[in-house]
């Protein structure tokens, strides 16, 4: 839906996950009519508004978004947008964040002229969210989260899978409704530091179990140091669930 009178935008499409790196550089002709300076004007400024739309979409794909939306605001200058007797040329000078893309347009020739826009965009998608308060280093289980729309133009590691965050734990305490970041959840600690651990080495089709000490806290999959409590050894292992571990290297293997 484009509104020519305030240069404004909507779009709505669904998008895969997949990665689509954003274009560099624009360039697009746009054409003028001669003695209607005014024409040119509204092709330029419609053309930014599709531009910025692209840009916007190639960023929520990068992003993996569900349902993005897209709303996108030319600022109209009060300099007039002279007429060009030639095509003019629209280039993306900077389109890295979506509240302020810049373009120029570029009327070639010995009297040619360029004129700088403004767009400014933002992006809402259906992304997890917490329906109550969780505390820092608590795994979320299924009732913890949803998805809901929320406004993420300036979070670019909000998550739409809500398998993909279920046993995570955040490293700070959350309030419900509060999007869901990657940068802040992880994989629960295990293993705490000093605890007893049963060291569980299997090859083939033999298995030997044994007790230990944890030197170091650890997650599901992280390599930490456990000691052998029958030896004394300290060897480097793997943690593979709750206070058991198994030989981060098993020699023959």
């Amino acid at each position: 839906m484009i509104h020519f009178e305030n240069y404004s935008v909507m779009w709505n499409k669904a998008q895969g996950r997949h990665l689509l790196l954003p274009s560099l550089f624009l360039l697009t002709s746009l054409y003028s009519s001669a003695g209607r300076a005014e024409l040119p004007a509204d092709n330029i400024f419609s053309r930014v508004e599709q531009v910025a739309r692209e840009q916007l979409a190639q960023q929520a794909a990068a992003a993996g978004l569900l349902e993005p939306q897209f709303q996108v605001a030319v600022v109209k200058s009060t300099r007039p947008i002279p007429a060009c007797a030639a095509p003019v040329a629209l280039e993306a000078a900077d389109s890295r964040s979506a509240q302020r893309m810049r373009f120029v347009a570029v009327c070639p020739g010995s009297n040619g002229w360029r004129y700088e826009l403004l767009a400014r965009g933002s992006i809402t998608a259906q992304v997890a969210v917490t329906t109550a308060p969780v505390t820092a280093n608590t795994p979320l289980q299924a009732v913890d989260v949803a998805l809901a729309r929320r406004d993420v133009t300036m979070v670019p590691d909000s998550m739409s899978s809500l398998p993909g965050v279920v046993g995570l734990s955040s490293r700070r305490s959350l309030r419900a409704g509060e999007v869901l970041r990657q940068g802040q959840l992880a994989s629960p600690v295990l293993i705490k530091r000093g605890s007893a651990v049963n060291i569980v080495a299997r090859k083939e089709q033999v298995e030997v179990s044994m007790a230990g000490e944890a030197m170091d806290p650890g997650a599901q999959g992280e390599v930490i140091r456990v000691r052998n409590a029958a030896s004394g050894t300290v060897i480097r292992a793997r943690v593979v669930d709750a206070g058991v571990v198994e030989p981060a290297e098993i020699p023959g293997r």
